[in-house]
Order: structure tokens, then C-alpha cells, then sequence
């Protein structure tokens, strides 16, 4: 049952809470010691039992695959590997310097800890709104909420790089520069794994269309009752992430929820539900999911890609790919179709593939 459709006075808990424009870290601040019922999930999405352990999620060295072929291949191969199997990974010495990363984690932790009323007069859920902060997107429509706020940047090109605020602008004009080109480095990569061109991926505009969520999630007086992301795959092709040292971070392999532990300076790497399509199911988008902890605040920033929404652009399995014995298992769609599939549902769905699925 989605929020809109639960009883009256849980709507109206959600609107009140809404109204404050102050998220979560408002209640941390005041000093609550029992989570309100609207962040109380049901058991069956919790964490129980424990995740497995011993499962390690790959992390692949991107050292030297620029000028030597037979790193090269060897990271080609991981990568192919960890993105049919998998659907994430990390990766190190990836170029994107220790300061970018770093400074983009602090520069949106000081966003966060600005005066509620300073954040508030940038708090909305108007989608068309480049810079903006709010505490869960799908607020109104999840069973239950998130123990996380999120300031947004879009990287569009009505984008005014004098909206985003001051504590944090030149961070996030660095990092969304730097993962740009890390993104195109990736795309060239994964490209070679599906057995194209080098340029395949980033031709068919797939690194166009980007934006930031730095989410914050502060210390949870009671995380077994909640989760600070309910399960869910990217509306991507490809996320890239870096959180801090506390951790969280879950992925669903075999049936299995498996700790993503931080390694430093690594970049995370989502596949997203559309490049599961393009590739025709040959790489995997994955569920994954973020803890709730007393300790905090954890932060975390995530630059998602997400290709050409504006016109008839359509995006299908890749015709390179498929042959008389290889058959298309989705259909073609514009990127506009799918955002409203997802936008119409909260976090801790099902997938949406299904509904593009031939």
C-alpha cells in the first residue's frame, strides 16, 4: 500500500513531517529516541537474518589500462565478469584524484549541516528543479520512509552553477567534471566487454544526462525498525558512487545480501535497469540497499547517467548484439517512458524490467 493510500492520519504524519522542510537530520537534532511510525518498515524488509558473510564484491584495478593492452584486457574481462554476475563493483586507481572525492564528501556534509532555515528555502519536490534538497523522493509513495535526506544537482543545461550553494559548489562542479570523465573511461570499457568499439556506448549518448544525490543519513535512534535506502535497482545506465568509512552499503547477489565494504578512495560502479536492457540482459542491474546505524552521519554521493530523455530518442537492445540465435528480450523505449514507470512506485518494489520485457 503506498502512502496516498494508508489511512488519513499516517497521511497526515507524512505531511506534517514534510512540512517542517528540516528531513531527518531535524529529528536527530531534536534528540528523538523512538522512530516515528512513518519510518517504521515492515519486517519482512528488514535485515534478518544477518546478511551472508564471506562473499567479497570485486574490485578491479583500473591501473595502467590505459597504455598497456594487456592490463587492458585483464580489466576488460573483470569487468565483464563483475557486470553479468554481479551488477556492481568497485574500482581503485581509477584517476579521479583522493581531493576530488573527498572534498565532494565534505562539501556535502556541510551542506547538510547548514541551519534548517537556510536548507529549507532550497527543500522541494518539483522534479524540474535543478538544485533542490528533500527527504525521500518517493515520500508520498513508499510503504514506509527512508532514515535519509538528499541534496540533488542537475547536471542539465538550464543548470545555473550560481544555485548551488556556496559550502558546496566548487566541490560539486570538480566532481561532476572528474566522474564525467570517469563514466566515458567506464563506458569504453564495458563497451570492449560486450565485444564493440571502444566508443560504442558513449556514441549512442549514454554519458549524457547525468545528475547528483548526496544523501545523508544521521544516527538512527532505533535502525532495526528502519533502513536508510529500501532495496531497489538504479533508473540508470550506469551509477557511480563513493561513500565514507561507516559503511552500509548492501548488494543482493544469489540470493544473499552482501556487505559492500569501503575501500578507500574506490568508486562504486551500479549497473542501471536501462543498460540490463541495452546489453540484452548481458549485464545485470542489481538490488541494493543502505542500513540504518546509530553511529552516523554516513555520507554518500551518487552521480547517476541516465542518456537523452528529451524527444523521440529510443533506446533498445544493441543491434551489434543480437543475431538470427540471440533474440532482443526487450523492447525499444523512449527514456521518458520508463521514468514515469518508475516514478510512479516507491523504493523496495519489484523491478520495472518487466514491463519493457518482450
Amino acid at each position: 500500500m503506498c502512502a496516498t493510500e494508508a489511512a488519513p492520519d499516517r497521511l497526515q504524519e507524512l505531511l506534517a513531517f514534510d512540512a517542517t522542510k528540516s528531513g531527518v537530520k531535524g529529528l536527530a537534532d531534536a534528540g528523538i529516541t523512538k522512530l516515528p511510525r512513518i519510518f517504521v518498515h515492515s519486517p519482512d524488509d528488514l535485515p534478518s537474518p544477518p546478511s551472508l558473510a564471506g562473499l567479497k564484491v570485486p574490485v578491479i584495478d583500473l591501473r595502467g589500462v590505459a597504455d598497456d593492452a594487456r592490463r587492458r584486457k585483464e580489466a576488460v574481462e573483470q569487468i565483464r565478469d563483475a557486470s553479468s554476475s554481479w551488477g556492481l563493483f568497485q574500482l581503485v586507481n581509477h584517476g579521479v584524484p583522493p581531493q576530488i572525492l573527498e572534498g565532494m564528501l565534505q562539501g556535502s556534509r556541510r551542506f547538510h549541516e547548514l541551519p534548517k532555515e537556510v536548507k529549507a528555502k532550497l527543500y522541494s519536490r518539483d522534479l524540474k528543479q535543478n538544485v533542490k534538497y528533500a527527504c525521500n523522493y518517493d515520500l508520498f509513495l513508499s510503504g514506509a520512509a527512508n532514515w535519509r535526506d538528499t541534496f540533488s544537482c542537475n547536471f542539465s543545461t538550464t543548470l545555473n552553477p550560481q544555485d548551488i550553494p556556496d559550502v558546496c559548489r566548487d566541490e560539486i562542479l570538480a566532481y561532476g567534471e572528474h566522474m564525467l570523465g570517469l563514466a566515458e573511461s567506464v563506458y569504453e570499457l564495458l563497451s570492449e566487454a560486450l565485444g564493440l568499439s571502444p566508443s560504442h556506448l558513449k556514441s549512442i549518448n549514454l554519458s549524457k544526462g547525468h545528475f547528483v544525490r548526496a544523501h545523508y543519513y544521521p544516527p538512527c535512534p532505533e535502525p532495526e525498525l528502519t533502513l536508510g535506502t529500501s532495496k531497489h535497482c538504479d533508473p540508470s545506465f550506469l551509477t557511480l558512487l563513493i561513500e565514507d568509512e561507516l559503511g552500509g552499503l548492501q548488494v543482493r547477489h544469489e540470493g544473499h545480501w552482501v556487505d559492500v565494504s569501503p575501500v578507500p578512495g574506490a568508486v562504486v560502479v551500479n549497473i542501471g535497469d536501462l543498460l540490463q536492457i541495452i546489453s540484452n540482459g548481458k549485464f545485470k542491474s542489481v538490488e541494493h540497499r543502505v542500513l540504518a546505524n546509530r553511529l552516523g552521519p554516513r555520507l554518500s554521493v551518487a552521480m547517476f547517467f541516465v542518456g537523452v530523455r528529451e524527444g523521440n530518442y529510443l533506446y533498445g537492445p544493441i543491434k551489434e548484439i543480437l543475431s538470427e540465435n540471440v533474440a532482443p528480450k526487450y523492447r525499444e523505449i523512449l527514456l521518458e517512458e520508463y521514468f514515469q514507470v518508475f516514478a510512479s512506485r516507491g523504493l523496495g518494489t519489484e523491478s520495472i524490467l518487466s514491463h519493457f520485457t518482450l
